[in-house]
């Protein structure tokens, strides 16, 4: 198989825009081409577009975004496909692009992720609408709700406290703060967040025993990554980080069915699979872009992921150890708990942040010396993840 890279990257603000759905996507898209050096119009190199999105056609009713997009970006005769798999779909979409470049048939490819989520019961319906058709969201289950049992389930087996979730909500925050597309870029405290005299209004309850800052918040936004063949990179402006690994794995789609409700074992599976494609192990990594829509996620997924012992990553946040300058920093965009969560557009905006790390472009959160880093795209309730291994070639 031939191998492959990253040459090019482009991200707009997440949160609430003004912008039209396709509009959002085309943003990211020139801004990825010109990182790469890519002129659109007669005569371009770019093979391939994926758009990833969960909710286009629910919340934005357009459907064949991907047709749509290729010709405003005036990318034709490129071919065109949209990838929908939940929140793991800018995942999914990275690993077509990979398989696409890998396989010969393509040299370069434009992978495109994003979301306009809207707000409220609509939102949270749209959400919903992964879970189980028959055995979960018909009686009106919500991934809140899941989360919610799930936290529980850790406290009461592993000892985790909420305090735990709150430390993770502070560091990702703190992290956010110098991330210039990040949702929520502002700092807070442990103690207005779990014993101060406002934590109620501040930090209110959202499903026992989640608060507000235990959940990401809804998020408009785009995000998009040019792949080429690390045959042809030089004729790329950007030296390319390369794709070194990719994993994915399914658990079973009804939450109840599972052997052990207290593991994630897709992300488990799908870490391997990408660290064994990579030739690497979990302690080769020195940056991880975990999928936090909850902050009980961050803490099983990096245990799951190798970096803490089953049931130890709670003990490693205590000490700092996910913190930029700890062992292992996690989620240094901010996670999506601060710099956001655009379904569609969230796997790729991890890789991203990855790539900006190998290439010593994350100014104020910058993890020195980075050479390789993790992300875990999770769908559902962990029933469709997508891992990817990068690394600085």
């Amino acid at each position: 198989m031939r191998e492959v890279g990253i040459v090019g990257v482009g991200h707009t603000k997440f949160g609430k825009s003004d912008l039209p759905f396709l509009d959002l996507l085309g943003a990211a898209a020139l801004e990825a081409l010109d990182d790469a050096g890519i002129k659109t119009g007669e005569g371009h190199c770019v093979d391939q577009l994926f758009v990833s999105s969960m909710g286009a056609s629910i919340q934005n009713r357009i459907s064949g975004s991907a047709s749509a997009l290729v010709d405003s970006l005036n990318l034709r005769p490129a071919m065109a496909e949209c990838v929908e798999n939940g929140p793991a779909s800018g995942g999914s979409a990275v690993k077509l692009g990979y398989m696409a470049i890998a396989s010969g048939m393509c040299d370069c490819v434009l992978v495109v992720g994003g979301e306009k989520m809207g707000k409220g019961k609509e939102a949270t319906d749209f959400v919903a609408t992964m879970l189980h058709p028959e055995a979960e969201y018909p009686y009106g289950l919500t991934l809140t709700s899941f989360a919610a049992m799930f936290t529980r389930l850790i406290m009461d087996k592993y000892g985790v406290t909420s305090e735990d979730l709150a430390r993770i909500a502070v560091k990702n925050h703190a992290n956010a703060c110098h991330n210039p597309v990040a949702q929520l870029q502002k700092p807070v405290s442990l103690e207005a967040i779990t014993t101060g005299p406002d934590m109620e209004k501040i930090n209110p309850p959202v499903a026992e025993p989640l608060r507000r800052y235990d959940v990401c918040p809804m998020s408009d936004g785009a995000a998009a990554v040019v792949l080429c063949a690390m045959d042809i990179a030089d004729k790329f402006k950007r030296r390319p980080v390369r794709i070194a690994g990719i994993g994915q794995a399914t658990d079973t789609h009804c939450v109840a069915n599972r052997a052990v409700p207290t593991d994630l074992l897709a992300v488990r599976l799908a870490s391997q699979k990408a660290y064994k494609m990579a030739g690497l192990t979990a302690d080769d990594m020195d940056c991880a872009e975990l999928h936090d829509a909850f902050q009980i996620l961050e803490l099983v997924e990096s245990e799951e992921a190798g970096f803490f012992p089953r049931g130890q990553g709670h003990i490693g946040i205590r000490n700092g150890e996910t913190e930029i300058g700890g062992r292992i920093p996690i989620n240094t965009s901010g996670g999506l708990k601060a710099k956001g969560h655009p379904l569609g557009a969230t796997g790729i905006s991890q890789i991203i942040e990855v790539v900006k790390q190998l290439r010593g472009e994350a100014a104020g959160r910058q993890v020195e010396g980075a050479k390789a880093g993790l992300c875990v795209n999770f769908g559902g309730f962990g029933n469709n993840v997508v891992a990817t291994v990068l690394t600085k070639d």
